[in-house]
């Protein structure tokens, strides 16, 4: 029987990423939100809003290239979660990231 391949998303083979310049975290009516700067802000259509531990991690890695260990690793030490589950929400967290176009590959 052959082996059945599974879609594996790129950031399980450490893919690098980084968040893209013109995005920016501001608090609007007690709501951490991501907002473009300067001319690229001028279609908004949909605001994203980020939770306390999106928020850690934004502020965390901020300005910095990234892959899916440096995500586990922030969990880790921020949160008593297992290795299991912190991989798990670093996964999910790093595909709505991609969902949303807020990151772009690494250098």
């Amino acid at each position: 029987m052959p082996s059945e391949k599974k879609n594996i998303p790129l950031w399980h083979i450490n893919v690098v990423m980084k968040f893209r310049k013109e995005y920016k975290v501001r608090s609007i009516a007690g709501e951490n939100v991501v907002i473009m700067q300067g001319k690229y802000g001028s279609d908004v259509t949909r605001v994203i809003s980020l939770n306390e531990t999106s928020l850690l991690l934004w502020n965390e890695l901020q300005g910095e290239e990234f892959d899916l260990g440096t995500v586990v690793k922030i969990l880790l030490e921020n949160y008593e979660v297992d290795e299991a589950t912190a991989t798990k929400d670093a996964e999910s967290w790093i595909a709505k990231l991609k969902e949303c176009n807020l990151v772009v590959d690494g250098d």
